[in-house]
């Protein structure tokens, strides 16, 4: 990634108002996959003024300019991350709700594989593995 939200926003023409430069350096700085109400949490912390309801709009207009990507795992929230990370795929610990991202040659060889053989040409995909911890011991 090598602009920011922000700079990414200005390039697409969006009108960046104080409090929406907030919530897109929140989202830059994220290192989970955080739904609104924590952006909104982590955005209140720097300014108290923003609104639940500002945070809603600005993440409903960075996802459909392209700039956030929305991900749904199955707990009811919609969670976000910056539409231009570097690829990964996750794996979701359904006992913590936890997101863990991890990249496997392997599994992209694999799926390259199954595309060749089926006669396509693989453009993108998204792979979400659930599972709950191995007992230890």
């Amino acid at each position: 990634m090598t602009e920011t939200i922000v700079a990414r926003c200005e390039a697409k023409g969006l009108r960046m108002t104080e409090q929406r430069r907030i919530v897109a350096r929140v989202i830059g700085a994220a290192e989970d996959h955080p739904d609104v109400e924590e952006l909104y949490t982590r955005a209140s912390a720097i300014d108290p003024r923003i609104s639940i309801a500002t945070v809603y709009r600005t993440v409903k207009l960075f996802e459909e300019a392209g700039i956030l990507e929305r991900l749904e795992f199955g707990d009811g929230r919609a969670r976000y991350e910056d539409a231009e990370r570097d690829h990964h795929d996750h794996m979701i610990d359904m006992n913590s709700g936890r997101v863990i991202e991890f990249v496997d040659p392997e599994i992209e060889a694999l799926q390259q594989k199954i595309a060749d053989r089926l006669g396509y040409k693989l453009v993108g995909h998204r792979l979400e593995l659930y599972g709950v911890p191995v007992k230890k011991g």
